[in-house]
C-alpha cells in the first residue's frame, strides 16, 4: 500500500510538473516569432507592414481557439486539450525553422500559417493552464494559478535569451527546432501522466483570504445574483473587455517592436537588443511577484489603477533610449508598467462573474490576443508615416483610455456596495 501511494504521489508531482513546464514553454513559443524578427526581415526581407501583420493570424486564431476551448475541454478532457495545444505549437515552431528553406513570398506565408498555429495552440492552452492548477491545489487555487502564470512570463523573459546564442552562431532554427521538440516531449508526457478529474466546480477562494486573485470582494451583490446574470448582458463586462484590448495595444506595442526598435532605430547591437526584449518579459514577472506581495498590505485597485501611468511614463521615456543602458532600463520600466494590470484585471472580472469564471477569462484572454496583434499589425502600418518615436509618443492614448475606463468600472461597483468599496 505505501509503494502504490509513493508511486502515485511521485506521478502525481511529475504531471504537475509537466504541466509548469508547459506554461513555461507556452510563454517561449509565444516570444519565438517576436525574438526572430530581425532574423525574418533580414532573411526574407520582410517590410515593417508585412512583420506586423503575420500577428493578424495569430489573434484570429487565438480567438478561436479561446472560444472553443471551453467546449473541446468538456468532450476531451483538460489533459488532452493541454497535449493537444502543445502539438499546435510544436507545429508553428516547425513551420518557423522550415521559413528558412523558403523564397521571401512562401515564407511570408509560411509565417503567416505558423502564427496562426502559435495563436490556435495559445487559445486552446487557456482553458487546461487555468483550469488543472486549481485541480491540482484545490486549497491554494490562487496561488497556483499565479504561479503558472509567473513561469509563463518567465518563459517570455528568457525566451530571447535562448534564441541569442543560435543567431549569433549562424544556426538560428535550432532555436524554434529546439523548442518543438520540447513540446512534442511534454504532449506525451500529458497523455501518460495521470492527472485530476477536470469536472470539478471552480471553488471560490475562503472567506477572508486575501491573495493577489481575489482583489476586492462585492459584499452587496447577493450570489444569487451574481449566478444568475450573464456577463455579456452586463456594461461591465464589456468595459473589461475594453481595458484588456487596450492594455494589449500597449504590450504589443513594447514587446513586438523591441528588438527592431533598438536595433533599426537606435542602431543599437542586437545583443542589447535582445536583452531589452528579455528585461521586458523578466520584468512583468518581478512586478507581478512584487504585486502578490503588495496586496497584502495595499488595496488591489491602487495598484491596478497606477499601472497605466507607469505605461504611459514608459512610452514618453522610451524615443530618449540613445543608450544600451537607457534601452534596457526603459524596456524595464514598461515591463514593470504592464505586470500586474492584466492579471489584476482578470481577477476582478472573474470575482464579478463567479459562475462565468472559464468564460470570462476565455473572453480576456481572447480580448489580449486582439489587441497585441491588432496593436503590432497598426504600428507596422503607420511605420511608414510617422517615426517610431513619435509612435511611442501617441501610444500614451492606451493606458489614459484604460485608466479612465478603469475609473468607470470602479465607480460602478462603488454604486453597487451602496457607496462603499471594501478591499
Amino acid at each position: 500500500m505505501d509503494a502504490q501511494t509513493d508511486t502515485q504521489g511521485t506521478t502525481s508531482w511529475l504531471a504537475v510538473g509537466s504541466l509548469y513546464l508547459a506554461g513555461m514553454l507556452q510563454g517561449l513559443t509565444l516570444v519565438s516569432f517576436p525574438a526572430s524578427s530581425g532574423v525574418l526581415k533580414q532573411m526574407h526581407g520582410f517590410s515593417d507592414a508585412q512583420y506586423g501583420a503575420i500577428f493578424l493570424p495569430q489573434v484570429a486564431f487565438a480567438v478561436i481557439g479561446a472560444l472553443g476551448g471551453g467546449l473541446l475541454a468538456s468532450r476531451l478532457g483538460l489533459r488532452m486539450l493541454l497535449s493537444g495545444a502543445l502539438l499546435v505549437n510544436a507545429v508553428s515552431q516547425l513551420l518557423l525553422a522550415g521559413s528558412m528553406l523558403l523564397p521571401s513570398a512562401a515564407a511570408f506565408v509560411v509565417v503567416l500559417i505558423g502564427t496562426a498555429s502559435l495563436g490556435l495552440g495559445f487559445g486552446v492552452s487557456g482553458a487546461p493552464l487555468n483550469g488543472l492548477p486549481p485541480l491540482f491545489f484545490p486549497q491554494r487555487r490562487d496561488s497556483a494559478l499565479v504561479a503558472l502564470h509567473t513561469l509563463l512570463g518567465l518563459g517570455l523573459a528568457v525566451g530571447p535569451l535562448v534564441a541569442s546564442p543560435f543567431i549569433m552562431a549562424g544556426r538560428w532554427a535550432g532555436f524554434p527546432l529546439l523548442l518543438a521538440g520540447l513540446c512534442v516531449l511534454l504532449a506525451v508526457s500529458a497523455l501518460l501522466l495521470r492527472f485530476p478529474r477536470d469536472n470539478e466546480e471552480h471553488r471560490a477562494p475562503a472567506s477572508g483570504q486575501v491573495e493577489m486573485c481575489d482583489p476586492m470582494p462585492l459584499p452587496s451583490m447577493t450570489p444569487q445574483m451574481l449566478h444568475n446574470e450573464h456577463p455579456v448582458r452586463t456594461a461591465v463586462f464589456w468595459l473589461f473587455t475594453a481595458i484588456a484590448v487596450l492594455y494589449a495595444f500597449a504590450e504589443g506595442t513594447f514587446g513586438n517592436w523591441a528588438v527592431l526598435y533598438l536595433q533599426d532605430v537606435k542602431h543599437l547591437p542586437e545583443t542589447v537588443a535582445a536583452t531589452a526584449l528579455s528585461v521586458f518579459w523578466a520584468a512583468i514577472v518581478g512586478g507581478r511577484l512584487l504585486t502578490s506581495v503588495l496586496v497584502l498590505k495595499l488595496a488591489p485597485r491602487y495598484i491596478w489603477l497606477s499601472l497605466p501611468g507607469l505605461m504611459m511614463v514608459a512610452f514618453l521615456l522610451l524615443p530618449y533610449a540613445d543608450t544600451p543602458v537607457r534601452g534596457i532600463a526603459g524596456f524595464a520600466l514598461a515591463g514593470l508598467a504592464c505586470s500586474a494590470f492584466f492579471p489584476l484585471s482578470v481577477a476582478l472580472a472573474t470575482q464579478r462573474f463567479e459562475k462565468h469564471v472559464p468564460w470570462v477569462s476565455s473572453m480576456l484572454i481572447a480580448a489580449l490576443m486582439v489587441g497585441v496583434g491588432l496593436g503590432s499589425y497598426v504600428i507596422g502600418v503607420l511605420r511608414d508615416a510617422v517615426d517610431m518615436e513619435q509612435l511611442y509618443r501617441l501610444s500614451t492614448f492606451y493606458p489614459l483610455v484604460a485608466l479612465l475606463l478603469g475609473i468607470i468600472v470602479l465607480r460602478q461597483r462603488i454604486k453597487a456596495t451602496g457607496g462603499v468599496l471594501q478591499q
